[in-house]
């Protein structure tokens, strides 16, 4: 009779080689320490960008200061938010941008006076708040349709989309800005709470709330298995179709929602809206350790990066730096995101 597989020494072997048994405990530690390295190399890069901007303005640190950061980060935090949703698959949805833009300006056409370039129905404040989000979730599920069902190319579909909206939106505004919104169409944008923006409470929530929903949740654990292995995921009874497809939705649902927070906070829907919006957005995931790849990252680590570049930006502005070279920057730094983040991604540590 032979037992040599209930053997200690057959038992122990594996494990400690990492062999069929899985990986060894300090196999494990160490993948998850380079795992998350991209999210914990933010905070440092953080700390050196509050530093230099104390040194650079002494109203940087003043809770005024600090609460116009959080409010500006707050329209690009909820963008960041769907697209981390899409990234995890491995898909990537650019038309976000002209989502923000296209999806307010429909609701101020339609809802502002004739006299003042809109188009005369006076529709309701929160008829326009539900045209606004109604826009972006059909938006996405179109943008979801062509890349599940009839299979082409994410970046491309989303390209040709982000065109087309923009195109709209300048044709709808005939490149003008439509101001006088109501109130009641602002106030998301507009209104504080206990003396704080409401936009940074909503985007502090939405943020909370997309953290559970990807850790606790069977939709949110299906985007991490479609980006790591889409036909492991159908194996496995994921319905990735379905999955795939409201990433998309959502994601475009909360570029709208982007949208008509920002229109609050501007009093005004401008042609030009969101524009080069989704390079921020892409910036900040990258740097906060989504891969575009698919199937790793955390909304924590998107966060980070949204407070790192909202704070950059701040720096950079109150140190009378011209906006080329902001941009120029965000560039230097999303290179060094993908430079710290190659040791994440090291075949065999997952």
């Amino acid at each position: 009779m032979t037992t040599v597989s209930k053997s200690p020494t057959t038992r122990a072997a594996a494990p400690t080689g990492g062999g069929p048994d899985g990986p060894s405990t300090g196999q494990r530690v160490l993948g998850g320490v380079v795992k998350n390295v991209r999210e914990l190399s933010v905070l440092p890069g953080l700390a050196v960008v509050v530093v230099i901007g104390a040194v650079v303005s002494p109203a940087f640190l003043s809770p005024a200061n600090l609460t116009l950061i959080l409010r500006q980060s707050s329209e690009l935090g909820i963008v960041v938010i769907g697209l981390t949703f899409i990234l995890l698959t491995g898909k990537l949805d650019i038309s976000l941008e002209s989502t923000v833009g296209l999806a307010p300006m429909v609701a101020a056409w339609l809802m502002i006076p004739a006299a003042v370039g809109g188009l005369g129905t006076e529709i309701s404040p929160l008829t326009a708040i539900a045209i606004t989000v109604a826009i972006g979730l059909l938006i996405g599920l179109v943008n979801g349709l062509l890349v599940v069902k009839l299979g082409l190319d994410p970046f491309i579909v989303t390209l040709a989309m982000l065109i087309l909206l923009r195109g709209v939106t300048l044709g709808i505004s005939q490149g003008k800005t439509l101001a006088g919104l109501p109130d009641a169409f602002r106030y998301i944008g507009s209104a504080r709470w206990a003396g704080i923006p409401a936009a940074i409470w909503v985007t502090a929530v939405l943020f909370v709330l997309a953290g559970l929903l990807l850790r606790y949740t069977s939709w949110g654990r299906a985007l991490y298995a479609i980006g790591g292995n889409p036909e492991a995921a159908r194996a496995a009874g994921i319905r990735v179709d379905f999955v795939l497809i409201t990433a998309f939705v959502a994601a475009s649902g909360l570029a709208a929602f982007a949208g008509l927070m920002l229109a609050g906070r501007l009093a005004s829907v401008t042609s030009g809206m969101g524009e080069n919006l989704i390079f921020s957005a892409l910036a900040a995931a990258v740097i906060g350790g989504v891969q575009l790849t698919g199937g790793q990252g955390r909304i924590i680590g998107a966060l980070m990066g949204v407070l790192l570049l909202g704070t950059l930006t701040n720096v950079l502005t109150l140190a009378g730096v011209p906006t080329f070279w902001i941009n120029a920057v965000y560039g230097a730094v999303i290179l060094f995101a993908l430079l710290v983040g190659r040791f994440g991604a090291r075949p065999g540590v997952r």
